[in-house]
């Protein structure tokens, strides 16, 4: 099977909790603030940046913007994939791994909130559900994202935060290493990580073996248009 996920049968998976989502230190978010000791062009374990093991090299990619003011996120918007999402604030539960969306709201993506806002300077974090027991949820084809594409943010500033993907990593449980996951790809940068379930999906535990990780980083604005009904 192949280590970077293509989209499961619907049903395959459920709502999962706990060992579901990667567990994050309660001091996560300081990793993607200005000043951290992130590495710049760092990839996954044996799974690896998938996205970039399949491109040229000389695959352009535009420049990064100057990083935007603080202003919460409202919406997540991916044009290649129909992703029109509210976002939601979400902070740690007991465990210290970030709350996903309610299982209810299968098609929201949560924000950790106690972190960076999509646009500023650092990395904003964004979680979402890969499915449920009966269909897709709103995460479930982010693993098809390829470098290039754009991924847009709604703020409650009315300004939109366009971020363009720079790598697609799956990394495996064993081993987790969330500074390579979370940690600044480039000092000085806005960045973006979206974050759901990969690999397999085990019944008996309820978890996934691996997580998808995409990476985009801030290279254009725009006005938020008339809301539609």
């Amino acid at each position: 099977m192949s280590e970077r996920d293509e989209p499961r049968p619907v049903g395959s998976g459920r709502l999962v909790t706990g060992i579901a989502w990667v567990v994050l230190l309660l001091g996560l978010w300081l990793w993607g603030r200005e000043g951290t000791d992130g590495r710049p062009g760092i990839s996954g374990p044996a799974t690896g940046d998938m996205a970039a093991a399949g491109r040229p090299p000389d695959t352009p990619l535009p420049p990064a913007h100057a990083p935007l003011g603080d202003a919460p996120p409202q919406r997540l918007d991916i044009p290649e994939l129909g992703i029109r999402a509210p976002v939601l604030a979400r902070g740690l539960d007991t465990r210290g791994a970030i709350e996903p969306p309610p299982f209810d709201r299968p098609g929201a993506v949560g924000w950790y909130a106690d972190g960076v806002t999509p646009g500023a300077a650092g990395t904003a974090l964004l979680v979402g559900h890969v499915d449920t027991e009966t269909r897709p949820a709103v995460f479930y084809k982010v693993s098809t994202l390829e470098p290039g594409g754009t991924i847009r943010v709604v703020r409650d500033d009315a300004e939109v935060a366009e971020f363009t993907v720079d790598d697609v990593q799956v990394l495996t449980r064993d081993g987790f290493d969330a500074q390579q996951a979370y940690g600044p790809r480039s000092t000085g940068r806005a960045e973006l990580r979206l974050i759901t379930c990969g690999g397999t999906f085990d019944p008996a535990t309820r978890s996934y073996s691996a997580n998808v990780v995409v990476s985009a980083y801030l290279t254009g604005t725009g006005a938020q248009g008339p809301t539609r009904n």
